[in-house]
């Protein structure tokens, strides 16, 4: 506890500092993950890396992979930036084999890792990395769930659609399940309606997703909601909008605020999305490394959380993201 004490009052002390550590030798801080720079999300993240880099007066870069989610391309770069010799390697933990060994040996060579955005599926009992900083992605899916539940018509069936966006990561499985398992809830809540649903992989590219789920729709039409485990629902949206099909025919809902969902939840044609605080999942993991590398604090997980937002927090909501803040 103490020792946590410490951790919080340093980094407190370190919010209100404009630059720290100048006069000492600058930390190397390499962060990698599995998303390419065309995605907002990252954006928001990246800046928060850039600003407690700033703050600490670090030498950082961000890699980005060419590809959308390829787990190949990020090995890659991880691999590079080891190369390299860096202070610390923060990355995103998105397949339970894949990067195993190669943060194995980062350990060992007394670099500190910590893992970012997604963790194992089995946490610090799959993988060396020292700490994760984001969201608890089934838990948050099953919020998501839950939020949505209060937007279902009073009688009749419900029929949802899940999109798993990545699949076979585990950020998107575990949101994608943790639907479900509200789902699953729901219906032996209520015996005497019939509740179904399909998943689908859906894409992580705003056509993509918008071609495979339109396509869905059009063979489902009495589909009641459907659930994205990224922002990629805001396509689902503009499609419902060019079909003139009214707000809330089909309930919308899914991760994430960057703007192009945030400007459909205006629209009202997005009933729920559940923050996950990218500039938080950026900021954090530089401050942990600093208070590693010069007070010997060891890094420790943080919840990014799993605020859940409607339309009315919309206006408020939009001018944070459009700063690059949510």
């Amino acid at each position: 506890m103490r020792r946590f004490l410490t951790g919080c009052a340093l980094s407190i002390a370190l919010l209100g500092s404009t630059a720290l550590g100048a006069s000492a030798e600058p930390l190397n801080i390499v962060f990698t993950h599995h998303s390419s720079a065309s995605n907002t999300f990252w954006q928001a993240v990246k800046k928060g890396f850039d600003d407690a880099c700033e703050k600490i007066a670090a030498n950082c870069q961000m890699v980005f992979t060419q590809n959308e989610g390829s787990v190949e391309q990020q090995l890659s770069n991880m691999e590079a930036a080891l190369a390299r010799k860096p202070d610390a390697l923060l990355t995103s933990i998105v397949d339970d084999k894949a990067f195993d060994d190669v943060i194995a040996r980062a350990t060992k060579d007394n670099v500190v890792v910590i893992g970012v955005n997604v963790d194992d599926s089995q946490g610090a009992q799959g993988n060396m990395r020292a700490a994760f900083v984001g969201q608890g992605f089934r838990p948050a899916g099953h919020s998501l769930g839950q939020a949505m539940a209060q937007n279902f018509p009073k009688e009749g069936p419900i029929k949802v659609l899940v999109g798993v966006s990545a699949p076979g990561q585990n950020w998107s499985e575990a949101r994608g399940q943790g639907v479900m398992d509200f789902l699953e809830e729901y219906k032996a809540a209520n015996p005497n309606r019939e509740v179904s649903w399909e998943r689908i992989d859906s894409g992580t590219d705003l056509a993509i997703t918008a071609d495979r789920v339109g396509a869905y729709l059009n063979a489902h039409p009495d589909t009641t909601a459907y659930f994205d485990t990224g922002f990629w629902h805001a396509a689902v949206a503009r499609v419902l909008k060019d079909r003139g099909v009214e707000p809330g025919k089909v309930l919308l809902g899914g991760f994430d605020l960057v703007p192009e969902v945030v400007q459909q939840m205006q629209t009202g044609y997005v009933q729920v999305q559940v923050d996950q605080q990218p500039y938080m999942q950026g900021f954090m993991p530089v401050m942990q490394v600093y208070l590693a590398e010069t007070f010997g604090l060891a890094p420790s997980d943080i919840d990014t959380g799993q605020g859940i937002v409607r339309p009315a927090d919309a206006e408020t909501i939009m001018e944070f993201s459009a700063k690059g803040l949510r």
